[in-house]
């Protein structure tokens, strides 16, 4: 009945992808002092975030703990009836006479009514709090949903997919104990048996006394064994995010450790962070186990009854005490030491939910991509719903520099400008900065400095609503989700018709597939059918076709499509690219001759711009070419470069 150790299999399950990466092997190395201090003031956080967490429902919390209160002090009322209907037995067998029958009938009436507005009450309270959690889950969900839908991309680049999820899931499951449970559990194992031992001194101060006589050695074990739990906890936590950082490490590359052959070293990291965890935890819980027992044995129930129904015999001979009052007082005995025990685990589980605080509230509290109050083009004659509208589908590049985190800078004063219906090919050796410049016209992020224009217009000024509208990207790697494909197509525009959907599978050369399947447009992706890369390719360029947006984003979108697709691949790209603005990222000189313009990137900046024979002298693009021509000769690179020289056709085409 003590405190018991913490459940890590239950926290194991919560934590297991919420740690951030560490390099293979890592595990903390700080100073214990500065670790006392950083844990110190993480717990400090985590209150004050718990604090701010629960702000919204703070005044339905305190009405469930007053009804709690009340359900509490309520409790004492079945002792009192015991009490008088056992004084109304004795008394009648000692003189002999009958029953008070009506007397009887009333101690019991009462005894039910406040039993059943006991549970009334504790059970109106606890439907306050779950209500209250329901209504704060939806806002935090929402809130997050909000938060991360215009966090930058880099955001969760730089983040470990699990935090994200601990926070949308396990974070407010965890709140979950703290708003629905505790405020009434709490309060009910406070008032209670306080109401209850004070009721026992009531009885008889002598009664009283044996009914809380094991107490003191039961509440110090406790104290004993609850010694450090907030730092302990802390430090559990944490150590449980490098076991599963280093295990999701492990899992996540198995099959490229098992084709080197070095699953020795890639699975020592990890089992090394378990062992650490092993040794921490054993060394926290043994000690509580052993005070566990102890403490459990003081108000174990035979050494309860033996104290109270010895000693309240001993006082009934000696005429102190009626014999319904010990039977009342050793009941009082037997609940007091599960009252504190529920202290104790809501104790405990506020020590979690402080750290889940802190996260949902660092996860509230990231970076967004603002929007502007710029000036442009307006839509609109109500000035509230105003938007700026770009004037033309020109896109221009100004001066622009980025930087992933504090890392060095990826782009570097870039200036250039893609004018309305042309296309600009992208080049450059890999890490030249081609994709991130690519992504900032999508505004996955900002500039860290400089501007981007579309037609005019700082995409910082543009309504979310209106840059989708007007910029559609295809990229290598198609991002499908997890329902039907006739969604999939839709994502960029739900309210699209059946029609609608089925021209742009047509002219994404994908919708005579999309008919052979079962389920037809209904079918999920990756439940119902796996898609082939060129497939689901075509799913991708499908949706930026329904989109119809003026503005496209191309990331070599035949880079990992199989032969047999890339020539339906290209004959769709070829309808895509048809009188839009055409931004295409390339890795192969030979792919891109017929382009209106190429821009050749170097170590984030532009070292040229022009047609591909205005280039051929320029030292970068001419090396690039060089290389280009070798892979051409060379038998085995004979497919990818006719593949590669396809874009050729579209141009052409377009």
């Amino acid at each position: 009945m003590s405190q018991q150790p913490p459940p890590i299999h239950q926290e194991a399950e919560k934590v297991h992808v919420s740690g951030e990466t560490t390099k293979s092997g890592e595990t903390p190395d700080v100073n214990e002092n500065n670790n006392t201090t950083d844990q110190a003031a993480e717990r400090a956080a985590g209150k004050q975030a718990l604090k701010d967490l629960l702000a919204p429902v703070r005044g339905k919390l305190m009405c469930a703990r007053i009804l709690a209160a009340l359900s509490g002090i309520l409790a004492i009322a079945p002792y009192i009836a015991l009490v008088q209907l056992g004084d109304t037995l004795l008394r009648a067998a000692l003189a002999g006479t009958p029953v008070d029958a009506e007397r009887a009938r009333f101690i019991v009436l009462v005894l039910l009514s406040t039993f059943m507005l006991r549970l009334f009450l504790y059970f109106l309270a606890l439907g306050i709090t779950h209500f209250a959690d329901l209504r704060l889950g939806d806002h935090i969900r929402s809130q997050m949903i909000s938060r991360l839908s215009r966090a930058p991309l880099s955001w969760f680049t730089a983040t470990n997919a699990g935090r994200v999820r601990k926070a949308l899931q396990d974070d407010i499951a965890q709140v979950h104990t703290l708003i629905a449970h505790q405020p009434v559990e709490a309060t009910a194992a406070v008032v209670t048996p306080v109401a209850l031992a004070t009721y026992a001194f009531v009885v008889d101060w002598r009664l009283g006394l044996l009914s809380i006589a094991t107490l003191p050695l039961f509440a110090l074990a406790n104290v004993w064994m609850m010694r450090g739990m907030g730092e302990k906890t802390v430090e559990m936590d944490s150590k449980l995010a490098v076991v599963s950082s280093t295990m999701i490490e492990f899992v996540s590359g198995i099959s490229v450790v098992k084709a080197f052959g070095a699953v020795g070293r890639s699975h020592a990291a990890y089992q090394r962070a378990a062992d650490e965890f092993s040794r921490f935890y054993l060394a926290w819980v043994t000690p509580m186990l052993r005070g566990s027992a102890l403490s459990d044995a003081t108000v174990s129930i035979p050494i309860l009854l033996l104290v109270n129904l010895a000693g309240g015999a001993t006082m009934v001979h000696a005429g102190w005490v009626e014999p319904a009052d010990v039977l009342a007082t050793s009941l009082i005995s037997l609940v007091l030491p599960a009252a504190i025990q529920t202290i104790g685990e809501n104790s405990w589980a506020y020590q979690l939910t402080g750290a889940a605080a802190l996260r949902i509230m660092k996860t509230l509290d990231i970076p967004i991509i603002a929007r502007n109050e710029g000036s442009g083009t307006v839509e609109g004659d109500d000035s509230k719903n105003q938007k700026v509208i770009p004037r033309d589908n020109t896109v221009e590049y100004r001066d622009v520099s980025f930087a992933y985190g504090d890392g060095p800078l990826a782009v570097q004063n870039v200036s250039v400008t893609l004018p309305a219906g042309t296309v600009t090919a992208l080049i450059g050796p890999s890490g030249s900065g081609k994709s991130t410049l690519a992504t900032l016209l999508a505004r996955f992020a900002d500039p860290t400095s400089g501007s981007i224009l579309l037609g005019g217009v700082d995409l910082r000024d543009l309504d979310p609503s209106t840059l989708y509208q007007r910029v559609a990207f295809v990229l290598q790697e198609p991002q499908l989700l997890r329902v039907s494909l006739r969604d999939n197509i839709a994502l960029g525009k739900p309210e699209a018709s059946e029609e609608e959907i089925r021209r742009a599978a047509e002219h994404a050369q994908i919708l005579d597939f999309i008919d052979a399947l079962p389920q037809g447009m209904d079918t999920i992706y990756g439940e119902e059918s796996n898609l082939s890369g060129g497939q689901a390719q075509r799913i991708a360029i499908a949706r930026a076709l329904l989109i119809d947006a003026p503005v496209l984003i191309l990331d070599e979108a035949t880079a990992f499509a199989d032969p047999e697709s890339q020539a339906d691949i290209q004959e769709a790209l070829s309808t895509l690219v048809a009188g839009r603005t055409v931004l295409v990222i390339a890795h192969r000189p030979e792919s891109v001759i017929g382009v209106d313009q190429i821009v050749v990137m170097t170590q984030g900046r532009i070292t040229a711009v022009g047609s591909h024979e205005e280039l051929l002298d320029e030292p970068h693009y001419s090396r690039l070419w060089r290389s280009a021509q070798l892979r051409i000769t060379e038998p085995e690179s004979g497919k990818g470069s006719q593949a590669g020289s396809k874009l050729n056709t579209v141009e052409e085409q377009r």
